[in-house]
């Protein structure tokens, strides 16, 4: 243990002063998809950041117990946000008792967040399998080899299953779909976009699904 691992981090101290320009309502574009797409390309071109299609899930089962963790966004469009996952996961059970979710895109570097929250639903096994088939050699053995969220005695064991795998399904040969694996389609129903400004006097506009399908947008205070 060195001096330092004996002080304290004061953490009431720790803040960060974000920029003046802002977010402004004149500034948006039409449908939350379209905005999202503008911000998606900044945070991947000019944000620093290592994987901007990092997202937060956050889930919730049939007695309300949440849950969350990272994933990678796959794909959106006007119908909404795409991610895979192992359906025996943690999440898939949530999504299966309880269809609503959340998304966070934390882009800190830009002083940006991005909140959708909408219901989520199984994609078509044909595209499944067509992005199954984007994915490297080796994740496809992963997914395979790993009962995402069940217990497992070591971590020997999941290294011996996916050794097994790479032996039966070598580089080159076709990995077939496992029937356990799969998208979710997260159908938004609002999406905030969060612009950090000075002395915490953020900018939150949040657009609102409308009954026929239009966007409303709302400022929410920060």
């Amino acid at each position: 243990m060195t001096d330092r691992d004996d002080v304290p981090i004061d953490l009431a101290s720790m803040r960060k002063q974000y920029r003046a320009e802002g977010l402004s309502e004149s500034e948006l574009a039409a449908t939350p998809v379209e905005q999202f797409a503008r911000w998606f390309k900044q945070a991947a071109t000019d944000g620093g950041l290592f994987e901007p299609n990092a997202m937060i899930v956050s889930t919730a089962d049939a007695e309300g117990r949440t849950s969350a963790r990272t994933v990678l966004l796959k794909h959106f469009d006007t119908q909404g946000f795409v991610f895979y996952t192992n359906y025996e996961s943690r999440k898939a059970r949530d999504l299966a008792e309880n269809p609503y979710v959340s998304l966070l895109f934390p882009w800190h570097p830009m002083a940006r967040q991005v909140i959708v929250s909408g219901v989520a639903r199984r994609t078509g096994r044909d595209e499944t399998a067509a992005y199954f088939r984007t994915r490297p050699h080796g994740s496809q053995l992963g997914a395979w080899a790993s009962a995402q969220s069940s217990v497992i005695p070591t971590r020997a064991d999941i290294d011996a299953a996916y050794a097994e795998l790479a032996a039966r399904y070598p580089e080159g040969e076709q990995v077939p779909v496992p029937p356990h694996w799969g998208g979710f389609r997260v159908a938004p129903q609002t999406v905030e976009f969060w612009q950090g400004r000075e002395n915490r006097l953020h900018d939150r506009l949040r657009y609102v699904e409308q009954p026929d399908g239009s966007w409303r947008v709302e400022r929410l205070s920060p």
